[in-house]
């Protein structure tokens, strides 16, 4: 069985990590399957998807991390071409990426102890973001 389901939600943008664990867990659950995969998926180029450790320290850490990798007021061809300054915020969503894929069993999904879903918003302002979350199992 394949059920698809969808999560709307407003983020600040500028590095914004969200964490999503509890709502894709309770989404499997709703599903009522027992064991499967969970593909989570948020639509954009401006926005990713990873897992990390949820606590403050490191969110910073990882915010601190995009703005080293690929700092904000570099000279971006896409904002040339487009007009904007967002062209860091398409560049660091390329190398997280927009998806990831979760096992789960008896109804609970298989992450490591430590291990949460965030999607992060590298765009320069608020967004409202749709997540889809397509569940497949039995």
């Amino acid at each position: 069985m394949i059920t698809t389901r969808r999560l709307q939600l407003k983020t600040r943008g500028d590095n914004d990590v969200i964490n999503l664990t509890g709502s894709v867990e309770a989404e499997i659950a709703a599903s009522g399957l027992k064991d499967g995969t969970a593909t989570v998926f948020v639509p954009g180029s401006t926005v990713g998807l990873t897992t990390v450790e949820y606590e403050p320290g490191l969110v910073s850490d990882l915010k601190e991390a995009f703005d080293r990798l690929v700092p904000r007021g570099l000279d971006y061809r896409h904002n040339l071409t487009e007009g904007d300054a967002n062209g860091h915020s398409h560049v660091r969503a390329s190398l997280v990426g927009p998806s990831l894929v979760i096992p789960f069993e008896r109804g609970r999904m298989l992450l490591g102890t430590w291990q949460q879903i965030v999607l992060v918003d590298f765009d320069v302002r608020p967004r409202s973001r749709e997540v889809v979350v397509q569940i497949m199992g039995e």
